[in-house]
């Protein structure tokens, strides 16, 4: 039975792949930061497969070393979701609180490379580490300074990691616009109602999962053939 930490997966993307992988076998070490959603989740996944759902939040490196520690010994995938967008509505860079911007970095950026640390002694030849990412990675978009620049970095941190462990398979992948809480809190007030659901983001995700795909950038729907 294959072993995937997945962070960030009490609802949205996260939950969305945690069904996903349930159905497919997968044990799942599971986390967030709302205890009550989190075990909503565990239950419903306990169904399908072994799960384990620890709540706390990433940033923390006891939370880290618990979820790495519920997982091993061995470990076949990490799957680095958790992510926090920062005030609502976004300021721009010039007012952008200081405090605020470290905390985004901490969880958007060093809480996904520290988790790694953890997990790749753990992890088998070939083991997976899926960060998720945005567009606002590579695109200007005013407001988004915080959040895309974080993104960002994790996108760096995933190419420099692949280039220092060939053995293993590194992944940033774009999921694209969903109707989740995050893409809510980023247009408050506005109806979002028109973005897909995460669930047409999973194929994607799968593919770099179980595919033999190179390290690099990916976009979740193109894989998925959604998008050309």
């Amino acid at each position: 039975m294959p072993t995937a930490i997945l962070t960030g997966a009490s609802r949205g993307l996260g939950l969305a792949l945690a069904r996903a992988l349930a159905r497919d076998g997968w044990r799942l070490v599971i986390d967030g930061r709302d205890a009550a959603a989190l075990m909503a989740a565990r239950d419903e996944l306990a169904e399908l497969t072994e799960v384990i759902a620890l709540a706390g939040d990433v940033s923390d490196e006891r939370h880290r070393r618990d979820l790495v520690a519920a997982a091993g010994p061995r470990i076949d995938a990490l799957v680095n979701n958790a992510s926090v967008l920062g005030p609502s509505p976004q300021p721009a860079l010039a007012d952008y609180p200081l405090a605020a911007l470290d905390e985004v970095y901490r969880v958007n950026v060093v809480a996904p490379l520290a988790l790694a640390q953890l997990a790749i002694p753990h992890l088998a030849e070939g083991g997976r580490i899926v960060n998720v990412t945005s567009d606002a990675a590579v695109e200007p978009y005013e407001g988004w300074g915080g959040y895309g620049s974080s993104k960002a970095a994790l996108e760096q941190l995933s190419a420099i990691l692949a280039a220092e462990r060939p053995g293993l398979r590194v992944y940033a992948v774009d999921p694209g616009d969903m109707r989740t809480r995050l893409h809510q809190e980023a247009f408050p007030g506005e109806d979002i109602s028109d973005r897909p659901p995460p669930e047409e983001s999973v194929p994607g995700l799968l593919a770099l999962v179980f595919g033999e795909r190179p390290s690099g950038r990916y976009r979740a729907r193109e894989l998925a053939g959604i998008e050309a």
